[in-house]
């Protein structure tokens, strides 16, 4: 499968959904959902965060405001090269549809930003977050924003996380969860779907896959967001936020 993530479309669109106006009054999400994470922490140690699909930043150089090292990772090699270009100053455009072949250019940049004091404890890298790398360990905090829905195998995504977090840290996990078979095959679907003749949420099946090493902290929570497509079209989503702390802190 082509990765639509990696096209002209996706990119200026997540620009704009990171970077760019907020509409009908939804907080932004990717600043959203860093705030709500560094809350979560309370006086827990805040030294190391992952951003797992990170997609152009936002969210990696919010949490950047809460701990002292932060890390985003995402698959899109045109997110991550979006995300560092900002980082080290440039200007980038991204270009909005109106409607048909009409549009019109902005411009971001991080110079003016409250990000600019904090983008240097900010990395980027490519990289799959269902294949990490040994080095990706010993974090506070593991952010998966709209994530879990767009992985190959979750349960082993999931499953992994517990090597990766220190005892006593947060997963921090955020989605609409709208499965598509295109990134997710339907065997290894991990909820929304009926299970022995009973339904199966994803929140459910996080729960079994995570319960070994997690447990919830609290009833999850709703988060919205808004994905503009031309100035009279716009997906209007409800992410559902939960939270895991791990177990031995």
């Amino acid at each position: 499968m082509n990765n639509p993530y990696e096209t002209d479309e996706l990119l200026n669109q997540y620009l704009a959904f990171h970077y760019g106006s907020a509409y009908f009054d939804v907080p932004n999400y990717p600043e959203h959902c860093a705030q709500l994470c560094i809350e979560f922490m309370g006086k827990r140690p805040r030294q190391k965060a992952l951003d797992l699909g990170c997609a152009v930043g936002r969210s990696s150089f919010d949490l950047a405001k809460g701990f002292d090292a932060v890390l985003g990772i995402d698959l899109s090699s045109r997110f991550i090269d979006a995300a560092n270009r900002l980082k080290f100053g440039e200007t980038l455009p991204y270009y909005l549809h109106d409607e048909g072949e009409l549009g019109h250019t902005v411009e971001i940049s991080l110079k003016t930003t409250e990000f600019e004091s904090v983008k240097n404890k900010v990395q980027f890298e490519v990289g799959d977050a269902c294949q990490l790398g040994s080095e990706h360990t010993q974090y506070d905090l593991i952010f998966a924003g709209n994530l879990i829905d767009r992985v190959n195998n979750p349960s082993a995504f999931l499953s992994d996380l517990a090597h990766r977090i220190v005892p006593g840290g947060l997963l921090v996990i955020s989605s609409p969860y709208t499965l598509l078979t295109e990134y997710t095959p339907k065997q290894n679907w991990i909820g929304g779907l009926t299970v022995n003749g009973e339904p199966r949420t994803v929140l459910q099946g996080m729960q079994t896959v995570l319960e070994p090493h997690f447990k919830l902290l609290a009833a999850p929570r709703d988060v919205p967001f808004v994905i503009r497509e031309t100035s009279r079209k716009f997906q209007h989503s409800i992410a559902e936020m939960s939270v895991w702390e791990r177990r031995g802190g």
